[in-house]
């Protein structure tokens, strides 16, 4: 089961809108990608568990991703305590990723910070011997740390410490979007609900975002992350490499 990137979101679609462009590079790259939500974005005014598992489902595809998986936390509820960060342990174990994605630190939803703090910290606990958890079969996991914890940046603004270009997939990153049909933008809907995502401002500045973040390493389209963990090169020859 081990893959390379393992991201978190607190709800279905929160992947698609902050790190979809570095799943699909990266799998261009070679690597396995899964992501597991936290929540069925239950208490979303628009659409329902149903809706949001099926659009999903559908977004995944165009992610090409290696698996799926939701926890069927609270939405809105879920807390950071020790119950819930053995669930999170457990995925962190059986998956074993190199590098872990999830929520912004600090964001408009109050899950999304929750998310964050919950996931950081059982990432830290999985790699400890002495707290224990069991795979399906009932056998003991083995204790694994991911090297990185990269937090995605959301709705808010927040300084990125490491931007991924997405350049080649930006047009791949905003069709996983629409395929949430009921969350965003969507000239055929009859559902006149309408919410601070579901306006085609919202999705303009999605985009407006990402081209923000290529400005700032000098291409088009990008994707930004928070880093507490320093981040080391081997020489300064990565990054004369990497010079755009």
């Amino acid at each position: 089961m081990k893959t390379d990137i393992l991201a978190f979101g607190a709800h279905p679609d929160d992947i698609e809108l902050s790190c979809a462009g570095t799943l699909l590079v990266e799998q261009q790259l070679g690597k396995t990608t899964v992501v597991i939500d936290l929540t069925q974005g239950e208490l979303g005014t628009r659409g329902n568990e149903h809706t949001r598992l099926e659009e999903a489902t559908n977004a995944s595809k165009i992610l090409k991703i290696s698996s799926r998986e939701n926890l069927k936390m609270r939405d809105g509820f879920f807390v950071n305590d020790e119950a819930h960060q053995k669930i999170i342990i457990n995925s962190i174990r059986k998956y074993q990723p190199e590098l872990i994605l999830c929520n912004a630190p600090d964001d408009r939803h109050p899950d999304h910070g929750r998310a964050a703090k919950l996931i950081s910290d059982a990432a830290f606990l999985s790699g400890l011997l002495k707290i224990k958890t069991y795979n399906v079969l009932g056998a003991d996991q083995m204790p694994w740390r991911p090297k990185y914890v990269l937090h995605y940046v959301q709705d808010r603004y927040l300084k990125p410490d490491v931007i991924i270009d997405i350049s080649a997939v930006i047009a791949e990153k905003i069709e996983a979007i629409k395929a949430y049909k009921t969350q965003f933008y969507d000239a055929q809907s009859t559902d006149h609900n309408q919410t601070y995502i579901s306006t085609p401002e919202f999705l303009d500045g999605i985009i407006a975002r990402a081209a923000m973040f290529g400005k700032m390493i000098g291409v088009k389209y990008g994707e930004g992350y928070l880093s507490k963990k320093t981040i080391g090169i081997s020489s300064f020859e990565a990054l004369i490499k990497n010079n755009t």
